[in-house]
């Protein structure tokens, strides 16, 4: 059953007026007068209407792209190529040849900001939405998620994601194009394990998002094949299960922290040869702290990133690194959004990684 505006009315205890003035901010209103009519709206889910323009169509011509951070050049990349398929050059269908508007919604990292976006995007009948990076791995998020999610497909909004897994209950979407970050971890670890090292340092992302997990199983997936990841000892005295979280530290996907967690994992292992890094901005920070302890890379430690960002190759010595497809991805889902091209098989489609061997690794002294 549609909400109305004097549903809102009711549940707020207002006239219609007033929760009209508090959506269109064109009135003064009380705070607290105002912050019950929005708690009215976001209890019943009362969508506003756009403008007269987009009534007469299920949505209007808005398609909202959102980021944890578009400063990040993981999260730019792709949202700058989402956008050239759905501001670019149309189709030649529909208003102004087929093209979209697209709006960047910067989250921050936040749950919260999410749902309130996506609610935002709900209200402006949103032709499309383009979800880009790891997930929140909270149950209460997930459930919040699909059900915001739902409504916006029944609405008739597109849902794409890029560069994360689909939800749990995802028969909502569109098309889930998520990156093999399980793979590329892996291929990663046993590239170094290939060249001698044993004590590996990993540097990993927040534990709550999707990304960390997926690109650390795979880590630890080549530890335990190569006998590195046994019980405390068993494996002819390997490192165990327990040293590897010694071996572990996790922080926020930036320079800082990478910076920072390089240092807390020299002064728990002194003995690692090797630094994984949760991304190329994160292995940048590594490469600072190892360098300020007075060591060479690669001839002390080796260290790796994750994604291949611009500026991988440019580091000194180039990063060995996983590429990611980051704008190939980003256009496609671009394309998705505007209904340019069909989704893939069961709607999830995983995009390969690939290892890039520079010269920041190298095998171990002695």
């Amino acid at each position: 059953m549609t909400v109305t505006l004097a549903d809102v009315a009711a549940r707020a205890r207002v006239s219609p007026a007033t929760v009209s003035r508090v959506l269109n901010g064109n009135y003064p209103v009380a705070a607290s007068t105002r912050e019950r009519v929005l708690r009215a709206v976001d209890d019943l889910d009362y969508v506003l209407n756009g403008p007269a323009s987009s009534l007469a169509a299920a949505t209007s011509d808005l398609v909202g792209i959102l980021v944890n951070d578009i400063a990040d050049p993981f999260f730019g990349i792709m949202a700058g190529a989402a956008q050239t398929q759905i501001g670019g050059p149309g189709d030649g269908s529909g208003r102004a040849g087929g093209e979209k508007l697209a709006v960047i919604c910067n989250t921050g990292g936040s749950p919260e900001r999410e749902l309130t976006y996506l609610t935002l995007l709900q209200r402006q009948r949103a032709a499309a939405v383009v979800l880009t990076g790891g997930a929140v791995e909270d149950p209460a998020h997930q459930a919040a998620m699909s059900a915001k999610l739902a409504k916006l497909a029944d609405a008739g909004t597109r849902i794409v994601f890029c560069g994360r897994p689909p939800l749990p209950e995802g028969d909502a979407l569109v098309a889930a194009l998520a990156f093999d970050n399980r793979g590329g971890g892996r291929r990663l670890a046993e590239h170094l394990i290939s060249l001698g090292h044993r004590r590996i340092g990993y540097v990993a992302g927040p534990p709550e998002r999707t990304t960390t997990r997926h690109r650390l199983e795979g880590h630890r997936e080549a530890l335990r094949a190569a006998g590195l990841d046994a019980a405390p000892g068993e494996a002819d005295g390997h490192p165990g299960s327990d040293d590897q979280e010694l071996l572990t530290v996790h922080g926020p996907y930036d320079r800082r922290s990478g910076y920072e967690a390089t240092l807390e994992l020299l002064r728990r292992a002194p003995d690692v040869t090797a630094i994984v890094a949760a991304n190329d901005t994160v292995a940048l920070g590594a490469c600072a702290a190892v360098r300020d302890q007075g060591m060479r890379i690669p001839q002390d430690i080796s260290v790796a990133g994750f994604d291949d960002l611009p500026f991988s190759v440019d580091a000194v010595p180039a990063l060995t690194t996983v590429r990611l497809p980051l704008f190939e991805a980003g256009a496609r889902a671009g394309r998705l959004a505007m209904g340019k091209e069909n989704p893939p098989p069961g709607g999830i489609a995983t995009i390969a990684a690939e290892l890039m061997i520079r010269g920041s690794t190298a095998a171990p002294r002695g």
